[in-house]
């Protein structure tokens, strides 16, 4: 009597679980590896619809998210990913940056630093929220000389620096939340290359 009513509240409590886990993906929970990636629509930095279901699932995306543009460490994170954007595309990778700047501030990121792949604007910070990467909200500004003059770059949204691969079955196949900026474009080579 007692072993069935153990075993009774111990598959209660792992149905428990399990819901409460779905619950909390649903809610914007971290996703882990092998979990379906998130659909979204968001604007890139031309200003046009970037739609995840015509990315997903059709090639390898790396999906990284980084606090702001024209800061020292996200600065130093995508031109990486420039740098190493033909090695990556060679293995039929696509590189996209999203961070909760605007689409202006965007185009002032990549002309200042000639980025070559797209950037998302997650003004409300949605996108990270999908994805369960943690976000704060408030106004912040950063500075930045481009072209000769001053600019002020604003946003209400600033991400957390986590990065996530995405393999051809649309699936999560890497994530790290604990990025080094300048170390990441080239330890994202490395997994993409291992990728079966």
């Amino acid at each position: 009597m007692l072993r069935s009513t153990f075993a009774g509240v111990t598959l209660m409590l792992l149905c428990w679980l399990t819901t409460s886990t779905a619950v909390a993906k649903e809610q914007g929970g971290a996703l882990d590896v092998g979990d379906k990636a998130p659909e979204f629509s968001v604007q890139d930095d031309q200003g046009k619809l970037w739609n995840s279901a015509d990315h997903f699932g059709k090639k390898v995306v790396v999906l990284y998210f980084y606090p702001a543009d024209m800061t020292g460490g996200c600065t130093a994170q995508a031109c990486g990913y420039r740098d190493t954007l033909a090695d990556l595309a060679s293995q039929q990778v696509e590189v996209v940056g999203v961070s909760g700047d605007s689409v202006e501030n965007h185009q002032w990121f990549k002309k200042a630093h000639e980025l070559n792949f797209p950037l998302l604007a997650d003004v409300d910070g949605k996108v990270a929220e999908k994805f369960g990467v943690p976000i704060t909200r408030g106004s912040k500004s950063v500075k930045a000389i481009i072209d000769g003059s001053e600019r002020v770059l604003k946003r209400d949204v600033t991400a957390k620096r986590w990065t996530f691969v995405i393999d051809r079955d649309g699936k999560i196949a890497y994530r790290d939340d604990k990025v080094q900026a300048k170390q990441d474009p080239a330890k994202i080579l490395d997994v993409v290359k291992n990728l079966e």
